[in-house]
């Protein structure tokens, strides 16, 4: 496993699983597979309605709390500070913990205009020793601007959609100005497109890799924390051995050049969804 430290000092694992539109039940199993192949760090929401499933693999693990990285979320209809509090509260009864490792608002929302709010609750829940670290995802330049300039902390990440077509360029070289790491949900572009790519497939038969493998050693390389998400043991299995292989700079070369800045999921000015 490689890690990154983050601005607070806290470790994280660069690589973890995600279970975005993963019923409860099946995120139990998918995460018990996870964590018995080696991933620590588990990435879940409010919204997903997996936090209990998570929560009963983590139980079941027998793994040393220590050793987990979870990280979860609060959904937009929970935005404001005292339904935030309340919010965090539910997670961490559901998840079964005495503490997150990461909270995240998980969109800014900005029509509603309550992401400032929100993200001071989690500074509280910070300040009590309630999340190692907290953060954001899907926030664009403005927005995380917006917190440096009105709030006290400075998020630790930022996790928004990244992948070879939508490399998030100018935003990443800002969150590396600010120290906020960069971390990628759908890093596969939830398969296809990105995955039949020419030269995706011709640098995974160099290096004799699958086309997801290429894609997530490109995370890496690029410092992306990277979250893959599948319920299919061989994939979980697959996800994870990006170790024992390293791109040249010829396929980096090769893999920035197929951005396109072409989203998949929805612009987060646009994301009003409550």
């Amino acid at each position: 496993m490689e890690y990154v430290t983050l601005n607070n000092g806290l470790e994280m694992p660069k690589l973890g699983f995600g279970v975005w539109k993963v019923p409860d039940d099946e995120a139990e199993k998918a995460v018990k597979e996870a964590l018995e192949v080696g991933y620590r760090s588990i990435d879940t929401a409010m919204i997903y309605g997996n936090e209990e499933g998570v929560g009963r693999a983590i139980a079941a693990s027998g793994l040393p709390r220590e050793e987990l990285f979870i990280t979860t979320k609060v959904w937009n209809s929970d935005q404001g500070y005292e339904n935030t509090l309340k919010a965090f509260d539910t997670s961490l009864e559901k998840l079964g913990l005495d503490y997150v490792d990461l909270y995240l608002v998980h969109w800014p929302t900005p029509e509603f205009d309550q992401y400032v709010e929100t993200y001071k609750a989690l500074e509280k829940l910070y300040h009590d020793g309630k999340v190692k670290a907290i953060g954001v995802c899907n926030f664009h330049i403005e927005h995380l601007q917006r917190l440096i300039d009105e709030c006290e902390i400075v998020p630790v990440l930022n996790q928004v959609e990244c992948h070879p077509l939508l490399q998030q360029v100018e935003l990443k070289a800002f969150c590396n100005q600010h120290n906020i790491y960069l971390e990628a949900w759908s890093p596969l572009m939830n398969g296809g497109e990105v995955l039949n790519n020419e030269v995706i497939q011709e640098i995974a038969a160099a290096h004799d890799k699958t086309p997801a493998q290429v894609i997530l050693r490109w995370h890496l390389q690029y410092d992306n924390i990277v979250i893959p998400k599948s319920v299919t043991p061989s994939r979980i299995e697959e996800n994870f051995n990006l170790f024992d292989f390293k791109l040249s700079a010829e396929d980096i070369k090769k893999i920035e050049a197929l951005n396109q800045n072409k989203r998949n999921g929805p612009d987060p000015n646009d994301m009003n969804v409550r």
